[in-house]
């Protein structure tokens, strides 16, 4: 399976942006996919997670402003940010595993930069 990922870049507080993830290969790996984030310093956190029914969860600390969504094929995970704020500035990766269940992430993107000023 890979990830890759795609849509950082630096915007102002206040405006939006949609990060993908296109999976290609054995995606019957990747029922379960997830969105997450770490800044320099600071733990990595999960924000949202998204099963093979399209059940989502979604941190509280970003509920309402991020969602989490596939498109039809479940090839591609989205995360759409609105409202950012400068403490959403990170690097931002997708993760896939075979169920949500599962305590441990299988695959891993390379990450994409969210700067947000």
């Amino acid at each position: 399976v890979q990830l890759v990922e795609s849509g950082g870049e630096s915007v102002q507080a206040g405006g939006s942006l949609k990060l993908s993830c296109a999976a290609s290969g054995n995606t019957d790996s990747t029922l379960c996919m997830g969105w997450f984030r770490q800044a320099p310093g600071k733990e990595r956190e999960g924000l949202a997670t998204i099963d093979n029914d399209g059940r989502t969860s979604v941190a509280e600390s970003v509920r309402g402003r991020f969602t989490i969504s596939q498109d039809n094929a479940k090839t591609t995970l989205y995360l759409q940010m609105n409202s950012l704020k400068p403490e959403d500035s990170a690097m931002y990766y997708c993760a896939g595993k075979k169920y949500c269940y599962m305590k441990t992430y299988d695959y891993w993107d390379q990450g994409t930069q969210v700067t947000v000023s």
